[in-house]
C-alpha cells in the first residue's frame, strides 16, 4: 500500500505541473490569442500530454524498460485522447450547459480525468 500511495503522490506532483502548463497556455490561447475555449482547451490539453508522459514513465510508473517506446507512447497516446475527449465533453457540458466559468470548469474537469488517467495508465503502462 505504501507503494501504492507513493506512486500516487508522484502522480499528483506530475499531474499538478501538467495541469500548471495546460491551464497557463489555455488562458494565453484564450484570453490574449483570442482562440475559443473548446480550441485552447484542446491544444493546451496535448501540450500536457507529452509532458506528462515523459515524467510518467520516467518517474511514476514502473514501466518495463524492455517495452516497445513506439507502442508504449501509442497506448499513452490512445488513453490521452479518450482523457482528451473527456475533457472536451465535460468542458463544454460544463461551461454551455451549466454556464460555470470556463477557468472553473477547467479545474472541475482536470480533476476528473486526472482519475482516468491514472487508472487507465497503471493498468496499461505499468508492469504486470
Amino acid at each position: 500500500m505504501n507503494k501504492l500511495m507513493a506512486q500516487i503522490l508522484k502522480f499528483g506532483v506530475v499531474g499538478g505541473s501538467a495541469f500548471l502548463i495546460d491551464y497557463g497556455i489555455m488562458i494565453a490561447l484564450t484570453e490574449f490569442l483570442g482562440i475559443h475555449y473548446l480550441a485552447s482547451s484542446g491544444i493546451s490539453f496535448a501540450v500536457s500530454v507529452i509532458y506528462n508522459y515523459m515524467l510518467s514513465v520516467k518517474w511514476v510508473f514502473d514501466v518495463d524498460k524492455s517495452n516497445d517506446k513506439k507502442k508504449e507512447f501509442l497506448w499513452f497516446v490512445v488513453l490521452s485522447l479518450i482523457g482528451l475527449g473527456l475533457n472536451q465533453i465535460l468542458m463544454w457540458a460544463f461551461v454551455d450547459g451549466l454556464c460555470v466559468f470556463y477557468m472553473l470548469a477547467k479545474i472541475i474537469v482536470t480533476a476528473i480525468v486526472m482519475i482516468y488517467n491514472f487508472v487507465t495508465r497503471k493498468l496499461f503502462l505499468e508492469k504486470k
